[in-house]
């Protein structure tokens, strides 16, 4: 055989070896589609019956950050299925900038005296109380300056359920002291695997001397906590599923594929700290009384300051 007809074979045999890759992965990109169509219906299947809470469309102009990150408003409420109105009791700011590969929390203390546009000054609550997550969005705007793309509400009983879905064995959490009022369960202090109605329980306690600054500082932890754990290899292949069975409990202006890409993000990043703020921040608030409620009285342009510096870094 000459060395042109080698040449030839050789060539063939290649685009041969081509074709059969590029078939193969066509072939795994079909099947992984199909399995997590399958898994996100097995979870939905997984939630039926079980709503926790109406299915409200809220309006909701979300803004892009310019510095290119990804900001949701995340909210913990307690509505029950057929309640046409509901509390906050837990107010978020969750970033997810996938330039620098980082994940972001800011808590806003529920009480803090703000200005809510077109009703005056109230609790920063009160916002969402009055018309839901756009007011609260335009509240965060004008108050702190930050752009919201989407929002995200979950009730307690789809937390409870995506907890025990996602860690089966529960998360570990060193609880701090013993807990129990008003909480729905009693925690003993150490380390330990809490299920899903436990560490709700966990993440809601706030009868001690630290009231509603010990519950921010452990959600924090716990969501850190969770951050630690969730890169399992069970945990990534059950993404589909787990989306799935969160989405009947939640109440979203995210579509179905912004939740999956975070996920996976998240889960196949090697970074997995998640960096926290309080606001307001030590120093600049005082305890006031207005009109016989307690209010946080807050030094505005000092934590309008921090928080820019916090999601710069």
């Amino acid at each position: 055989m000459g060395r042109t007809e080698y040449r030839k074979g050789k060539k063939r045999r290649r685009l041969r070896k081509g074709r059969v890759f590029f078939l193969f992965l066509i072939l795994f990109i079909l099947f992984a589609g199909i399995y997590s169509i399958f898994q996100f219906k097995q979870g939905e299947k997984q939630s039926l019956g079980k709503l926790g809470v109406d299915e409200v469309k809220y309006e909701f102009n979300g803004e892009e950050d310019i510095n290119g990150g990804t900001n949701i408003l995340l909210l913990g409420s307690d509505q029950r299925k057929g309640e046409t109105q509901s509390r906050t009791d837990t107010i978020m700011i969750a970033q997810y900038h996938p330039d620098k590969g980082t994940y972001k929390i800011i808590s806003l203390m529920r009480d803090m005296y703000v200005e809510i546009p077109g009703y005056g000054q109230g609790r920063i609550n009160t916002a969402y109380t009055i018309d839901g997550p756009e007011l609260l969005r335009q509240t965060i705007k004008q108050n702190f300056d930050i752009d919201l793309q989407y929002y995200a509400i979950i009730n307690f009983e789809g937390f409870e359920a995506v907890i025990d879905e996602a860690f089966p064995n529960g998360v570990e959490i060193d609880v701090e002291k013993q807990m129990s009022k008003n909480i729905g369960v009693t925690l003993e202090p150490g380390v330990q695997h809490l299920n899903g109605k436990q560490l709700l329980g966990y993440v809601r306690f706030r009868h001690d001397a630290e009231s509603d600054f010990g519950r921010v500082a452990r959600q924090q932890k716990t969501l850190q906590a969770i951050a630690d754990q969730v890169s399992a290899v069970q945990t990534f292949a059950k993404l589909p599923k787990l989306a799935g069975v969160i989405m009947p409990y939640i109440n979203t202006s995210m579509d179905t594929g912004d939740m999956l890409f975070i996920g996976k993000d998240l889960l196949t990043s090697k970074n997995h700290e998640v960096e926290s703020l309080r606001v307001p921040v030590d120093g600049s608030f005082q305890d006031m009384k207005v009109n016989g409620a307690a209010v946080l009285l807050i030094d505005l342009e000092a934590n309008k300051a921090a928080i820019k510096e916090f999601l710069a870094q």
